[in-house]
C-alpha cells in the first residue's frame, strides 16, 4: 500500500485493502487473517454511513485450482455501531457473514460467466460468475468489506423496541360534519356548542 497521494479517493472506494498476491500462494492453500485498525474502521463507518465500526475481522482460505482459478472461503465478523431506528438510540449490532467467492485470471471469465449462464437454465443452485484477478492480486480486505456492508441491517432496532403511533381521541367538535352540524343547528334555533 502507497502512502499520501490517492489515500482520500481509494480510502473511499475502499476503506479496508489487504492484497494477496495470488502467486505467492502455495498449492496446498493459503489461510489468512486480517484485522482492520482504527482509520480502516472509521473509513469503513463513513462509506457505510454507520455511527461507527468497533471492531471488524476476518478469515480467509484462499485455495488454487488447476485452471488457474481461487476458491476464496471464510467469514467476516464485526461490531458496528447504529441507530435505533425506533427510539434513535445508540446501538451496536454484530455482523457475522461467511464469503465463499471464486476468483479467475480476467481472460477466464467470459468463458466462466458462460457456465454459469447455463446452470441457471438447470435446477441446480446456480453458482456466483468468477470475480476477476486484479494484477496478480486477490484483495481480500475488499472481499470483507463488501461481506460485512452486506450483513449489515438496514433498519436496526434495540430488542425491546415497539414502534407505537400515538393515537388521539377524536374530538366530537373537530370532525368533516361539524361545521354542517353548527349550521343546522342554528336553523333549528339551538345554539352551538361552546358559545
Amino acid at each position: 500500500m502507497s502512502g499520501g497521494s490517492t489515500g482520500r479517493s481509494d480510502a473511499a472506494r475502499d476503506p479496508w485493502r489487504v492484497l494477496v498476491n495470488v502467486a505467492q500462494i502455495p498449492d496446498t492453500g493459503l489461510h489468512r487473517e486480517i484485522v482492520a485498525d482504527e482509520a480502516t474502521r472509521k473509513a469503513m463507518a463513513e462509506v457505510a454511513e454507520l455511527r461507527e465500526v468497533v471492531s471488524a475481522h476476518a478469515e480467509f482460505d484462499l485455495q488454487p485450482k488447476r485452471d488457474g482459478s481461487y476458491h476464496v472461503t471464510g467469514r467476516v465478523q464485526a461490531r458496528v455501531g447504529q441507530t435505533c431506528v425506533v427510539t434513535l438510540d445508540p446501538i451496536e449490532s454484530e455482523v457475522i457473514e461467511p464469503i465463499d467467492v471464486v476468483f479467475a485470471p480476467p481472460e477466464q471469465i467470459p468463458e466462466m460467466a458462460d457456465l454459469v449462464d447455463d446452470a441457471e437454465e438447470s435446477d441446480e443452485e446456480t453458482p456466483d460468475p468468477p470475480e476477476p484477478i486484479v494484477g496478480g492480486f486477490i484483495d481480500i480486505g475488499r472481499l470483507a468489506t463488501d461481506a460485512l456492508f452486506l450483513g449489515i441491517d438496514p433498519h436496526p432496532r434495540k430488542a425491546d423496541a415497539v414502534f407505537e403511533q400515538e393515537v388521539e381521541a377524536p374530538d366530537p367538535e373537530n370532525h368533516p360534519f361539524a361545521a354542517l352540524k353548527a349550521l343546522k343547528d342554528k336553523a333549528d334555533g339551538k345554539k352551538p356548542k361552546g358559545s
